[in-house]
């Protein structure tokens, strides 16, 4: 489109245009490369061959021959192109095309509920057993792990609906699924029993601070605590009542047998 335009005008124009931004910056030795200041990081990027990569456009012609193709496999990498009257279609480029792949791509993400796996590398030697803690750190920090558990914890990171909170933690207050008519209700008494502050009782979920669920957790051993100790009585007190029952039935029986033969042989 611009013939006498090269990657030297472009990155002036860079400089230019984007000199008082602060993502961008100019690095100093060199005067065709330009920074980018990304969420994860400072990236610098090379013009040399922005030129040449760009004039890799795809020729519609050769496209609708391969699509023709009677293997399925060659045909099936290019796919039939809508057709369209602009002039823009003859000079389609490799970029253009992926720009229109990423827009179907985030309007399938968008219309989705997708689950993502982050992985993470823990050494640069690609060996067992070695975790190398500032390098996983970083790692965490650039994908924004770190920012999102720290913008998680500043909220309410920890949510429970009002049924599963009442099932796990109604042994602290045995009463109050009698006491109380809903259960909004029992979580706010639930909740009050374990002395917790700056909670949040939504409509159908409790909402808790960072640290908060450890605090009911250690409320919830304690008294798991207590009560097993008051099982083990309980069945302790039951093992060694038998036992002196048992014993005092044998010395009595044993009583009554020496006795009986004293009576029968006097000397």
């Amino acid at each position: 489109m611009f013939p006498r335009s090269m990657h030297e005008t472009f990155v002036e124009k860079l400089y230019q245009t984007l000199k008082d931004n602060k993502q961008f910056n100019k690095p100093k030795l060199s005067r065709t490369d330009f920074t980018i200041n990304h969420y994860a990081g400072d990236v610098t990027y090379q013009t040399d061959l922005f030129l040449d990569k760009n004039k890799d456009y795809v020729v519609p012609e050769h496209a609708a021959l391969l699509c023709a193709s009677k293997c399925s496999f060659v045909s099936g990498l290019f796919p039939p192109l809508h057709e369209e009257s602009t002039k823009s279609t003859k000079f389609s480029s490799i970029a253009t095309q992926f720009k229109q792949q990423l827009q179907s791509l985030l309007e399938t993400l968008s219309a989705t509920e997708p689950h993502y796996i982050r992985c993470v590398k823990p050494n640069n030697l690609l060996k067992p057993g070695i975790f190398e803690n500032n390098d996983v750190l970083q790692q965490l920090r650039c994908g924004g792990v770190m920012e999102t558990i720290r913008i998680s914890c500043a909220g309410y990171p920890t949510r429970k609906n009002f049924d599963e909170f009442v099932q796990r933690f109604s042994i602290m207050e045995p009463k109050v699924l009698k006491s109380c008519s809903d259960e909004m209700t029992a979580c706010k008494r639930l909740l009050d029993k374990a002395n917790l502050k700056d909670y949040q009782i939504g409509k159908t979920k409790v909402f808790l601070r960072a640290g908060q669920m450890v605090e009911l957790d250690a409320c919830h051993a304690e008294v798991l605590g207590r009560s097993a100790i008051v099982i083990q009585k309980k069945a302790r007190t039951y093992i060694c009542e038998k036992q002196y029952k048992l014993l005092r039935f044998s010395a009595i029986e044993l009583q009554r047998a020496i006795k009986g033969i004293n009576y029968l042989n006097p000397f």
